[in-house]
C-alpha cells in the first residue's frame, strides 16, 4: 500500500496516457448484424472493458454487461467510460442468460440489470456466484431468474438447455461498499456447448487452479481473459498481461481476446500497454490473439482467421521486464509465481 500510494503521488512521478486523448473507434451497430446467428456457432462481441456478448451453439449469453456512463454507486462520480456503449440495450438480441463474475461497480451494474430484468420478452437467466443473488432481488430481479453457483457448480441455459454455464475458480474480492468486502463470491465461468467451448476469467490474480479448469472443461475455442488494469503493488488481484497469456495457455485456450481494459481506468499505466504487452507476449509463445475494436464481432473458429486490424495509438508502455507483475503465493510478496519471460516479452 506505501508503494502504491508514493507512486502515485510522489514528485516529478512519470505519468502515461492512461486514458485516451482521441475517440476510440469504435464499432456503433444498430444490432441487425445481431439478429442473425453466427454462421460458425460461435461469435463474441467486445463492448469494452468486460463486457462481451457469447454466443454459443444457439445461446447467447451477456457478460458482466456495464451501460452505465459510470461504475459508480453515484452517477455524478466516479469511473467515466471513455465512449458511449456500441450498441443500445434495447438493440441487442435476446439474452438467454447474463453471467456476472464478481459485484464491484465495474462489473456488476445496477442500472443495466434493472433495464435488462425489466425486459419480459427476453425472460433473461442472471448466472452469478454465491451471495450476488440478494443485490439482484433487492433490485427487482425475480428470484425464479436468479441462479447463484459455488466453484464448479453449474447451470443449463438454451433453448434445449444446451449450453453448460460452469462457475470456476478465482483470485479477487468483492463488495460494493467497505463494510461489505468479500462476503460474496467471485468466479470465472466456462460456456460449454454442444460443439463449442468458450472461457470468461472474471477478475483474477494468477492461482495454478486454472490448468485444472482447462483439464477438466477445455480445450477452449476462445477465452477472454482480464489483461488490463493491474500494478506490480497489487499482483494479487489481477492477472496482467503476460500471466494472462499463460492463464491461456493453462487453460489449454485456442484463440485468446484479452479484456479489462479499453473503457476505464483503474490503474496508471498506459491505456494501450495491456494489449501491447499481451501481444509481445503471444509472440514469444506462439498464443493465437484477436483484438477486436470496441463494438466488433468476431467469430474464432472460422477459418481463414478474421483479421483484426490495430486500432489504438501508438503510445510509450513499460515491458514486462521494466514492470513485471508476480502474484505472491499466499500472500507472501518474498514468495511469487514466476513470471514468464523471451525476448520479445523483456524488449520491444
Amino acid at each position: 500500500m506505501r508503494s502504491a500510494l508514493w507512486d502515485a503521488v510522489r514528485p516529478g512521478a512519470e505519468r502515461a496516457v492512461d486514458v485516451p486523448d482521441a475517440p476510440a473507434p469504435v464499432v456503433h451497430s444498430d444490432g441487425q448484424q445481431l439478429q442473425m446467428p453466427p454462421a460458425s456457432g460461435l461469435r463474441v462481441t467486445w463492448f469494452g472493458h468486460a463486457s462481451s456478448l457469447v454466443e454459443i451453439d444457439g445461446a447467447r449469453v451477456l457478460v458482466d454487461p456495464i451501460w452505465s456512463d459510470r461504475a459508480s454507486p453515484v452517477a455524478w462520480a466516479g469511473l467515466a467510460r471513455w465512449y458511449a456503449p456500441p450498441i443500445a440495450l434495447q438493440d441487442l438480441p435476446p439474452i438467454d442468460a447474463v453471467v456476472v463474475s464478481h459485484d464491484h461497480y465495474d462489473h456488476l451494474d445496477r442500472a443495466t440489470i434493472e433495464a435488462i430484468a425489466r425486459n419480459a420478452a427476453w425472460k433473461t437467466v442472471f448466472i452469478v456466484p454465491l451471495g450476488i443473488g440478494a443485490h439482484l432481488a433487492r433490485w427487482g430481479v425475480p428470484e425464479t431468474r436468479i441462479v447463484e453457483l459455488d466453484w464448479w457448480q453449474s447451470a443449463r441455459i438454451g433453448a434445449a438447455q444446451q449450453v453448460e454455464v460452469v462457475a470456476t475458480p478465482a483470485r479477487h474480492t468483492s463488495g460494493r461498499v467497505s463494510t461489505s468486502s468479500n462476503i460474496t463470491l467471485w468466479a470465472g465461468f466456462a460456456l460449454v456447448g454442444p460443439s463449442h467451448r468458450a472461457y470468461y476469467s472474471g477478475d483474477t490474480g494468477f492461482l495454478p487452479a486454472l490448468a485444472e479448469v482447462g483439464a477438466r472443461l477445455g480445450p477452449f475455442d476462445v477465452t477472454l481473459i482480464e489483461a488490463g488494469q493491474y500494478n506490480a503493488d497489487w499482483p494479487d488481484s489481477h492477472l496482467g498481461p503476460e500471466p494472462a497469456v499463460q492463464a491461456h495457455q493453462m487453460l489449454r485456450g485456442k484463440l485468446l481476446i484479452p479484456v479489462h481494459c479499453g473503457l476505464f481506468k483503474l490503474a496508471p499505466h498506459a491505456w494501450t500497454e495491456p494489449v501491447e504487452r499481451v501481444l509481445a507476449a503471444a509472440r514469444c509463445t506462439g498464443a493465437a490473439v484477436m483484438t477486436p475494436r470496441p463494438g466488433e464481432s468476431v467469430e474464432p473458429t472460422l477459418r481463414p482467421l478474421q483479421a483484426t486490424a490495430r486500432w489504438w495509438p501508438a503510445l510509450a508502455w513499460h515491458s514486462a521486464a521494466e514492470r513485471p507483475i508476480a502474484s505472491t503465493r499466499n500472500g507472501d510478496p518474498a514468495d511469487r509465481f514466476a513470471v514468464p519471460r523471451c525476448a520479445e516479452v523483456a524488449g520491444r
